[in-house]
């Protein structure tokens, strides 16, 4: 996936109400940037670290910058939850996944589930369908890429409904997406959600598939690039 605008260095000041982050650009000018991760971004979110923004030229927007990557320890992360959805299927589309391959068609947010939508559905008239639901994973401990960095109890509702899609005949595929290149394995934060720990682990004996991939980010462009063993399989 590649930016559509030149991005804007800068160092963090700090993240704030969630949704928003304080950033002075190299030219000492401060700005208050939009933050697109609901997360607790825990690892990822030091004041000091290097940050990159993009701008907009929507003059209806409030905020005229986004938030995209911070560097942690000499590697870039990206933190924008908006964008797993469109790098994942830029890989699929592109023969990346080998999991993933095979299918004629790709839609994403299709309605599923209880009032939910699914990332992307993988069509094809010779097989079932394939739900494929993407987590964006940014925290690291150790070695590990580990998931949530919050409680997410949407995230357990998406594991109990890709269960259900297996109980009716179709395929169902739990995907985090590492979207940073510097981690050996993926693991859950247990400590962090147990209720979550408790609910794939549910979702695995339905007969839910969990695949991890991290990525290699840049102020250009983010893509996938290989495989991350996952330590509960």
């Amino acid at each position: 996936m590649k930016f559509e605008t030149e991005l804007i260095k800068g160092k963090l000041i700090k993240r704030y109400k969630r949704f928003l982050a304080d950033v002075e650009l190299e030219n000492g000018e401060v700005v208050t940037a939009h933050c697109a991760n609901s997360g607790s971004m825990l690892s990822v979110k030091e004041a000091g670290a290097t940050v990159w923004l993009s701008p907009s030229n929507n003059p209806k927007r409030k905020l005229k910058f986004t938030w995209e990557i911070v560097e942690v320890d000499g590697h870039n992360v990206g933190i924008n939850t908006g964008h797993p959805n469109k790098i994942v299927e830029e890989a699929i589309l592109a023969g990346q996944i080998k999991e993933l391959t095979g299918y004629a068609n790709l839609r994403r947010e299709v309605k599923y589930g209880q009032n939910s939508r699914i990332d992307v559905l993988l069509e094809d008239d010779d097989k079932p369908k394939c739900y494929v639901e993407v987590k964006n994973v940014t925290l690291r401990r150790g070695d590990n890429a580990d998931f949530p960095d919050a409680v997410t109890s949407r995230g357990a509702k998406h594991l109990r409904e890709l269960g259900d899609m297996v109980e009716e005949g179709h395929r169902s595929v739990m995907f985090y997406l590492v979207q940073r290149p510097d981690c050996t394995v993926m693991d859950i934060a247990r400590d962090i959600d147990p209720a979550y720990d408790e609910e794939l682990k549910n979702a695995l004996k339905r007969g839910v598939e969990v695949i991890c991939y991290q990525c290699d980010v840049t102020p250009e462009e983010i893509s996938i690039t290989t495989p991350v063993p996952v330590a509960f399989l």
